[in-house]
Formats: C-alpha cells, structure tokens, sequence
C-alpha cells in the first residue's frame, strides 16, 4: 500500500484541511502525520490518524534576537524530519503550510521524494514560499496564487465531506433555537474579541427577530440570559452549526470562508487585519467581494451600528443570495487527491526505469 506523509500545523486551518484529504483518501493509501506537540497531535490523535512528533523551528515576528539560531535549529529539525520520513518510507509527503512543513519538505527533497503543498489564501505564506521551490505542484484554493507560482495549480479549498451532512431540524433543536432564522457568529479559531463585544452589544435588539448561535472561543464566554441568543466557546458539531445557519458573521480565513460560500451562507466577513496578520484575510474577503458572494465591514470601521447595518442589510440583500446560490465554489478534495494520485504515479513509473 502506498503511503501519504501529511505535515502542517500551528493552527487548526493547517491541520483540519489535511484531516479533510485523509478522510477522502480511503483504503487506497495509509496516511501517516507529521507533526509538533501542538494541535496537530490533538487532532490527529481525536481523528485516529498515525502520528510521528518533531520539533519544528518557527520564525517569532518582529522579535529579531529570538530569530538569530533559526538556521542551526533549522538543520536539526530537517535531520530529525529525514530520521521520520526514513522509518515511514512515504511516496509522498503532502504539505498544508505553516512553520511545520518546512523541515518535511526539505528532507523529502533530499530523498528524491515527491512534495505536494497546498496554499489556503490569495496572499501566500511564508512557509510556502520557501518549499515551493522543492514541490511538484503548488495547489491554490484561489487562481490568483496559482498564478504566482511557475508550479501553481488552483484546486480549491479541502473540505470535510461531514460539513454538508447536517439536518436543520436537527440543528435547531440541538441549539435550542425556535423556527426564526438564524445568525451564525465566528471570530476564528480562538475566538475575536472585537466581535464577541459587538455581537453581544446589538444582541438584544437582533434576538427580537433572529436567533444568534455565537461560537465566541475558549474561555471568551460572558454572562448573558438573552432568548435566542446561543453561546459556544468551542464545538466539534460544525456540521450541525453550518446547518442551522441561515446567514454568517465570520473573520475571512480562507477554510471557514470557502465552507460558508460553499454551503451557500449568505455572509458578512470582517477581516482579520492587526499586526497578527499578514492581511491574507482582506484579501481573501475582498475576491469573494468582488465575485458579489460576500458582504465586507472592515475592522477599522466596525461599530455597534455599523455592525447591526451591515447585518440587516445582509439579511435583505437578494442580489448576494441568487449570486451565492449560483457560485461554482465547491469543495476542492478531488482536485487535490487527483494530483496526488498523478504524483505517486509518475513518482513510481521513474523508479521503474
């Protein structure tokens, strides 16, 4: 049996999209990942995903003397990546990005061993832009990354397949909502706490309509008894969640965004765009904008009424529905396994002359 090496992590947006390609693969490859003592280990360790640990070097933004070993714990971390990669003997190694992916890269390189990467967002990571150079092919959720590669290919974004499973009914009652719409919330993956304020702000006056299911991060829950207003610090029932939604207010990665565009959510993204970010998520909301499948309220601009505007007006706004639902925004996990396949396969046949 073949076996696919997947790498990634740091965040949850590394590592679900991989689990999603691992789901997908089947009885035809064994998968086996690897990863740091971060949430790639918890996750993979929930999903029962084989997983081999290392230690990985990240580079500390704006932090120059905490930077200046990176190249000698570099080298270790390529060596004791080659040391994994040697006991797994993989055929490939699939890359999701972030800091991890980098030492597998490099010594699957060396081996003569073929390296797939996948980019999320239009404006591409640090981590990819250094492996690139050691890939057979860039995937891109966006063609406009695509084109920034000379080995790019645009395949869409990886999804669970379980996201699309959900039942409203059973959705509804899971939250304990009534039958009014509702309003789903998500500041990321921890949570945001510019959101979190605002929603909670404008809630009593959106609950006398909506429901709000609020999904606000861990330990980011506040003490509010509102009718129709749900909070979540965290939930593994996304397709549940995705299903009672009617409309969306999100932060703009890219994996949440393409799930809620896939799914056809009606949404108003507000980027993520303060020193922690590289402003990948503006410019992803901004693509999304420009094809009328989103609504965009900049953080710069965000208020209790701007806020309670842009949502109404989301709610009003046919013309992104009929948009939406004609949108070819899809799940990409067919893509992206067709190129793996083609990989592994001309990986072998080079091994058979």
């Amino acid at each position: 049996m073949n076996t696919i090496l997947f790498c990634g992590g740091g965040s949850a947006g590394h590592v679900i999209p991989n689990i999603a390609i691992i789901e997908d693969l089947g009885s035809k490859y064994k998968a086996v990942y690897m990863g740091t003592n971060g949430i790639e280990k918890t996750v993979c360790k929930n999903n029962g995903v084989e997983f081999k640990e290392f230690d990985a070097v990240k580079l500390v933004r704006g932090k120059i003397l905490c930077n200046l070993k990176i190249p000698f714990k570099l080298i270790k971390s390529i060596s004791d990546a080659g040391k994994i990669i040697d006991e797994v003997k993989p055929d490939l190694v699939f890359c999701k990005g972030g800091f991890v992916s980098i030492p597998p890269a490099f010594a699957a390189k060396k081996r003569g061993i073929p390296v797939i990467t996948h980019e999320s967002d239009i404006s591409a990571g640090l981590a990819n832009k250094i492996i690139a150079g050691k890939c057979e092919k860039v995937l891109t959720t966006f063609p406009a990354a695509a084109q920034k590669f000379k080995n790019g290919v645009c395949t869409g974004s990886p999804m669970r397949k379980i996201l699309f499973s959900g039942k409203k009914t059973a959705a509804l009652n899971r939250f304990g909502f009534d039958m009014r719409p509702v309003i789903l919330v998500l500041g990321g993956g921890s949570g945001s706490e510019i959101i979190n304020e605002h929603i909670r702000q404008i809630a009593p006056k959106i609950c006398r309509d909506y429901n709000i299911l609020h999904i606000c991060g861990k330990g980011k829950k506040a003490d509010i008894n509102l009718y129709g207003y749900r909070q979540i610090e965290f939930t593994n029932e996304m397709p549940l969640v995705y299903a009672a939604a009617d409309y969306a207010v999100s932060r703009c990665g890219s994996n949440a965004a393409s799930e809620l565009i896939a799914m056809k959510i009606p949404s108003l993204f507000i980027p993520l765009e303060n020193k922690r970010s590289r402003g990948d998520q503006v410019k992803n909301a901004q693509f999304f904008k420009a094809l009328g499948l989103c609504r965009i309220l900049r953080e710069g601009e965000l208020s209790e009424g701007a806020l309670c505007r842009e949502i109404y007006g989301l709610i009003h706004d046919d013309k992104l529905k009929n948009t939406l639902n004609k949108s070819s925004v899809k799940c990409g996990n067919e893509n992206i396994i067709r190129e793996i396949n083609a990989a592994v396969s001309a990986h072998q046949n080079g091994r058979l002359k």
